[in-house]
């Protein structure tokens, strides 16, 4: 009986591997695009970056080390130069289409890194299976730009899994929608017309602003911006202010909001400030042809009539005064109910005579009750 060779020996000794086996190997060199390995055959195993992960520039080195043992997948036996090539990444996604099949079944929530950008939506990795997440998917809003998403971690779950053509497809916008839904009925379950609540800014536009509620949008009008005139609401606020708002109306989903709250309304000491007889001091806000309108102070307009501002005769306004200037009058008129109030620069000065005096009075009550429908009109 003749004796075997040592490398017979070592051969015998050593297990038989074939293409498709998984086997177990053990780290024996590692560098960043190669890991080589001992999986107990005569070759040792060579395991690319390419199928170590889908994840693009991943080096090796830093997610194992030396004396890590994995399992892997036979890819080739020889590849030619007598080395075993292995495969990990197709191992994973093996087991990986098993967890993705009952997440999909089970409709469970999972949690992935965005590895890639893509122009029609967002890739993402799960147990070495890549998900697309179209971009009508991503978000319950419309969003033109998804960079924002790369590297970071999203929840979403499967809504279409199709291993023969390795098509998985995931849904983020249901769970938003899902949790805005949620959100909304803990709102509307505790808020009420009247209650001051807080909120963000999440849009503006030329006639309000829209404040996200934590559930739900209110708009914010132009109108209710403040007790004094906004000219441009983009210039008062912008995305992401906090504000304390005040519940106007609830209509189903729709909210109406003020910041004019009632312990702020300049009309509540105006009766005493602007009794009639006053002499006030404000500013030219803006003007018409029949008069200007002055600001006494924040939310109260009065209408200087072009008839009261000299006792010469003026065709408008804009011929003796400038938008800003501040001008003293005296009050000729307080309507609390419309509030209203007519100014006279004209009655400050000493009439020529008592048949003068009741001839300008009368033009006050005439005219000025007559500009102020036409200019509440024009504002309608």
């Amino acid at each position: 009986m003749s004796e075997l060779t040592f490398e017979q020996m070592l051969d015998e000794s050593l297990k038989t591997i074939h293409t498709g086996e998984v086997v177990e190997g053990t780290v024996i060199d590692v560098k960043p695009e190669e890991i080589v390995l001992n999986i107990g055959y005569k070759s040792d195993g060579i395991l690319t970056r390419n199928e170590y992960t889908n994840e693009p520039n991943v080096d090796l080195t830093t997610v194992v080390k030396l004396g890590d043992t994995m399992e892997v997948k036979v890819l080739k036996v020889n590849d030619g130069e007598g080395q075993v090539l292995l495969t990990y990444k197709r191992l994973a996604a093996d087991r990986g289409n098993k967890r993705i099949e009952e997440a999909y079944n089970n409709k469970e929530v999972l949690t992935a890194k965005v590895v890639q950008v893509l122009e029609g939506g967002l890739s993402v990795v799960v147990e070495e299976v890549r998900i697309f997440i179209p971009a009508s998917l991503v978000s319950d809003s419309y969003e033109k730009d998804l960079t924002k998403y790369a590297g970071q971690e999203i929840q979403f779950v499967i809504s279409e899994y199709n291993p023969k053509r390795r098509r998985y497809i995931g849904d983020r916008k249901q769970l938003l929608l899902a949790e805005k839904a949620e959100l909304q009925k803990k709102l509307f379950e505790t808020i009420r017309e009247g209650d001051t609540i807080e909120g963000v800014v999440k849009n503006v536009t030329d006639f309000g602003a829209f404040i996200d509620l934590g559930g739900a949008d209110g708009l914010l009008h132009i109108s209710e911006m403040s007790w004094g005139r906004v000219e441009n609401p983009k210039k008062v606020f912008k995305v992401g202010d906090k504000l304390r708002v005040l519940i106007k109306e609830i209509s189903g989903t729709k909210v109406a909001l003020s910041l004019k709250f009632e312990d702020e309304n300049p009309w509540r000491d105006a009766a005493e400030k602007y009794a009639v007889g006053n002499v006030v001091t404000g500013r030219v806000a803006r003007m018409t042809d029949f008069g200007a309108f002055i600001e006494l102070e924040s939310g109260i307009d009065a209408l200087l009539h072009v008839s009261q501002i000299s006792k010469e005769h003026i065709d408008k306004p804009s011929d003796v005064l400038k938008t800003g200037e501040e001008v003293t009058a005296k009050v000729v008129d307080f309507n609390e109910a419309d509030k209203k109030i007519s100014l006279s620069i004209k009655a400050m000065l000493a009439p020529e005579s008592k048949e003068a005096e009741d001839d300008d009075a009368d033009v006050v009550s005439v005219d000025i009750d007559s500009v102020i429908a036409s200019e509440s009109g024009d504002n309608e």
